[in-house]
């Protein structure tokens, strides 16, 4: 029988240096076509879990997803598609709250709430009080009511549409958009219109400037939902925007309308982080 191998005084020696070999070796590979499966990243909150409730719409015809109190017209054309809400007087904060994005879940209603489910909503419309009946009996988006109007294919993503009028909880969250926030210019004359539309992060939009090529910063109004005005001739020159929301973060977009811009046009500028 031959003499076993590493054995005696020699075998102490080189044991620890057969272990330090194989811990430099790289990791064995079995497969170069095995995948992995990605996942987008958690939505960041920016409010708590609160009470609300739900009813829904359906749109029986394709005009029902172009308007709206936030002025953003066709809302698939405009990035919104039917992920969108509109909401009771108490919430709605005069137009300030459009674009803002919102996770929604049914609750305390075994029958109707589909378990484990919930949907992302963007504001998009508003939905007006009914004074002529109370609060608490038809008047569901009267003050100080927290009402969501959800499309029925948002709706049915968190209960069964028998429910009607549902308890949901809800909670704020950052929007996220494809692209760069959008602006789109109308008007005539002195009087120039913007539309601001697609903004990510916090989603709305509490202040706005305009800069022309030979102009310094000025301040836009607002005039209805995300449209914002004002009064100085503007043509003829490249537009830069200057936008804010309400979690005080800005975004600077430089010559984002080069200066033969045309009143009806779209252009894309920078956008929020997320």
């Amino acid at each position: 029988m031959p003499p076993p191998l590493l054995q005696g005084p020699i075998h102490t020696l080189l044991k620890p240096l057969l272990l330090l070999f194989l811990l430099t070796l790289p990791p064995t590979t079995t497969s170069h076509t095995s995948s992995t499966t990605t996942h987008p990243p958690p939505y960041t909150y920016l409010s708590q879990w609160q009470p609300a409730r739900a009813t829904y719409y359906a749109a029986s015809d394709p005009r029902d997803t172009v308007g709206g109190a936030c002025g953003y017209g066709d809302l698939v054309k405009a990035g919104y598609g039917m992920a969108t809400v509109a909401l009771s007087e108490s919430m709605f904060e005069r137009g300030q709250i459009c674009g803002a994005c919102f996770q929604i879940k049914c609750v305390d209603d075994l029958r109707w709430c589909i378990p484990g489910t919930d949907t992302i909503v963007s504001v998009t419309n508003f939905c007006a009080p009914n004074y002529g009946f109370p609060s608490d009996a038809g008047g569901k988006c009267n003050i100080p009511n927290k009402h969501f109007v959800l499309p029925i294919e948002s709706f049915e993503k968190i209960a069964i549409w028998k429910a009607a009028n549902m308890p949901i909880q809800y909670r704020r969250i950052k929007c996220r958009r494809e692209g760069g926030i959008r602006f789109t210019i109308s008007g005539s004359g002195i009087f120039l219109s913007v539309l601001i539309s697609n903004v990510a992060g916090a989603g709305d939009v509490t202040s706005v400037r305009i800069k022309g090529s030979r102009t310094g910063w000025l301040d836009m109004g607002r005039n209805w939902g995300q449209n914002w005005h004002v009064n100085a001739n503007l043509q003829n020159q490249a537009l830069s925007f200057e936008v804010t929301s309400s979690d005080k973060m800005t975004v600077l977009s430089y010559t984002v309308a080069p200066k033969d811009w045309r009143f009806g046009q779209t252009f894309e500028g920078k956008q929020f982080e997320t």
